[in-house]
């Protein structure tokens, strides 16, 4: 049960950024009276955009299967028992053509993944085209490809990159417990070269991974004092599979999933913060407080590289309900919704 916690730490609510954040800060707000923490995390979202407009990625596997590292959660680990078959990297085409009905169903960025530990040199030719090829559909492009090295960023760069994935998944103390065969500073090396080439970085988490509260305020912490805040930040509840290490994991409390949820967007308040992977696994209910906490992002489309996604006629049937819509573009709107 969260303990009673000074409730001054967002001084006068005016949510400077900033990349000092102590660990023992970000507990605090983790443990606030949720309707402080909710009220906080409102007010920061109001500041910064407009609270009804939620905007719509699309993501897709071009690469599945036969990945060499060993996340813990990921059935794409060539590692595990129970994993899925490698194949192929799909045609530009074939991209292309899911492109076209990502942006044609609303979607305003597209996202490709390939489970590599870092692209080889003819196939990051490849991504590479595919990326200008989805930027002259007009969609903003995203790719998750593993580790990057100076080389390789410039070179997605020099194609029209927008954004990059590359997530922590957890915290740094915790990290080892998840994944053996890369660093914590591997992620971070790779998240600076992004930085430094002037692509926008896309990265956040996964909870539920039977880390404890101090792990999540340790990885939000990280997040939060980057040089750059992410301009994307994903969180994700584990979706636990049948032959990877964490298909027993203990499921996360709801509420402590909109608790850091509510957390991120006060400590990063011009990042959108995207509700990501285990929409399945959400009650409607559940969906709607993390809106309220500042979710403004997520994936449309039945699939989330190889998990299930929730459908499209659920999804608008709850913005329907809750009065939301389908941002047309990504635009911040803090002069129309500052509180008075």
């Amino acid at each position: 049960m969260p303990q009673k916690q000074n409730l001054n730490l967002a001084t006068e609510y005016h949510f400077p950024i900033r990349h000092n954040w102590t660990k023992k800060e970000i507990t605090a707000l983790l443990q606030l009276p949720l309707p402080e923490l909710i009220y906080q995390a409102q007010t920061a979202h109001r500041r910064n955009f407009d609270p009804t407009q939620i905007q719509v990625s699309t993501l897709l596997s071009i690469k599945s299967g036969g990945c060499p590292e060993d996340c813990a959660y990921c059935p794409q680990s060539a590692k595990h028992e129970e994993k899925i078959n490698a194949d192929r990297l799909m045609s530009i085409e074939k991209v292309l053509k899911k492109a076209r009905t990502a942006k044609a169903e609303g979607a305003t960025r597209f996202c490709m993944g390939a489970a590599w530990r870092s692209p080889k040199k003819h196939d990051l030719e490849t991504v590479c085209a595919m990326i200008e090829g989805v930027k002259n559909l007009g969609l903003e492009t995203c790719v998750t490809l593993g580790m990057l090295n100076q080389q390789q960023t410039e070179k997605l760069k020099n194609a029209g990159l927008d954004y990059y994935n590359h997530n922590l998944d957890t915290s740094e103390e915790y990290y080892d417990k998840i994944i053996s065969t890369r660093t914590y500073q591997d992620r971070l090396d790779t998240l600076a070269f992004i930085r430094d080439a002037g692509i926008k970085v896309c990265c956040g988490g996964i909870l539920g991974m039977n880390e404890e509260e101090a792990d999540r305020a340790s990885m939000i912490k990280t997040l939060a004092n980057l040089p750059k805040h992410p301009e994307s930040v994903p969180i994700n509840m584990l979706i636990r599979i049948k032959g990877t290490p964490l298909e027993d994991a203990k499921p996360i409390d709801p509420i402590d999933f909109i608790r850091t949820i509510a957390v991120a967007r006060i400590v990063m308040p011009k990042s959108y913060v995207r509700l990501a992977a285990g929409r399945t696994e959400m009650s409607a209910e559940m969906q709607t407080l993390c809106y309220l906490t500042g979710v403004n992002s997520i994936f449309l489309g039945e699939r989330l590289l190889t998990c299930p996604n929730p459908e499209k006629s659920s999804d608008l049937t709850l913005f329907n309900k809750l009065g939301l819509q389908i941002a047309k573009q990504q635009r911040q709107t803090s002069q129309l919704f500052k509180p008075s």
